[in-house]
């Protein structure tokens, strides 16, 4: 596995100094998907580079219990995308790839492979300065699997792309765990993440809020509830009051915190209430996240004033 261990970093000026990364130990295991949330600003770009090597600070990481740099042949241990355009504009996205691979004492067989994987295959010819950002996004990931990895490091790979691009990245990225490899991935497409990851590593404002299977995760900091809509809601309400349900208002019914819709209907027949709708709502890993960073907010909007 990855072993990230007490990561920090601290920006200094002459006025002041802002810590980017405060203590921060979290593993990423082989097999699964770990994704990696948090607010803007709270530092997960910052963490991936100190994970790489990349930024200089505190604390390590090994990877199968090495530092990265320790390794022969370090694109063999994992691939990475941190930057969505780091490459020569006017050099074809083919020829991008041989400079990487020739630098990584791979085989140039293996750059027409990765572009048959992300679909660039028919653009690899031209220059990707003109590509759209999804089309960059892709040519990173081609770059970050041509040493056919161990671990992929992936910071926002789904910017830019297009609907299908996003299903795309979604089943590669299971497909690829699936085959015993790890997989270190940001996003805040939370519902993506929530299909896409078996584990979740949360920061806020540098510190870590919590790492937890998604499962675990879900159970303990979202609610889970059913939506009721009858008729004689007045009557309905005194019966969940009775039987010590929380419940909330919605515009044509009630949101009872409860994953028992059985229940609901017969607290709503005792009430003689006639039920039009009764519907289980999953908690979200959405709302799990906001719950969980809400005073980790870097930068909050306000509302506007009435």
């Amino acid at each position: 596995m990855i072993e990230a261990k007490h990561l920090g970093k601290t920006y200094k000026s002459l006025r002041d100094k802002k810590t980017a990364v405060d203590d921060i130990s979290f593993n990423v295991e082989l097999g699964k998907v770990t994704g990696f949330v948090g607010p803007n600003g709270a530092g997960k770009s910052t963490t991936m580079r100190l994970m790489l090597g990349l930024d200089i600070g505190e604390g390590k990481t090994n990877f199968d219990g090495k530092l990265l740099h320790q390794y022969s042949r370090p694109s063999k241990i994992v691939g990475a995308l941190l930057e969505v355009k780091a490459f020569h504009p006017t050099r074809s996205a083919r020829n991008h790839l041989k400079v990487l691979a020739a630098e990584g004492n791979i085989p140039d067989s293996r750059v027409a492979e990765v572009l048959d994987i992300v679909g660039l295959a028919d653009v690899a010819k031209k220059g990707p300065g003109k590509f759209s950002l999804g089309m960059s996004q892709r040519l990173g990931i081609a770059a970050a699997l041509l040493g056919s990895p161990k671990y992929l490091i992936l910071d926002e790979p789904a910017n830019g792309l297009d609907p299908e691009g996003i299903v795309w990245l979604r089943e590669f990225i299971r497909d690829y765990a699936k085959k015993g490899n790890g997989v270190f991935i940001s996003s805040h497409l939370l519902n993506e993440m929530a299909q896409m990851a078996d584990n979740v590593v949360v920061i806020g404002k540098g510190r870590l809020v919590t790492t937890a299977p998604i499962k675990e995760l879900l159970s303990k900091n979202a609610d889970t509830t059913v939506f009721v809509r009858a008729e004689n809601l007045a009557k309905l309400e005194k019966e969940l009051d009775g039987a010590g349900l929380s419940f909330t208002k919605e515009k044509d019914g009630l949101s009872v915190v409860t994953s028992k819709t059985d229940a609901i209907g017969k607290l709503a027949a005792k009430a003689g209430s006639t039920v039009f709708e009764l519907t289980k709502r999953s908690a979200s890993l959405e709302e799990a996240i906001l719950g969980l960073t809400e005073e980790a907010q870097e930068y909050k909007a306000k509302d506007l004033e009435q």
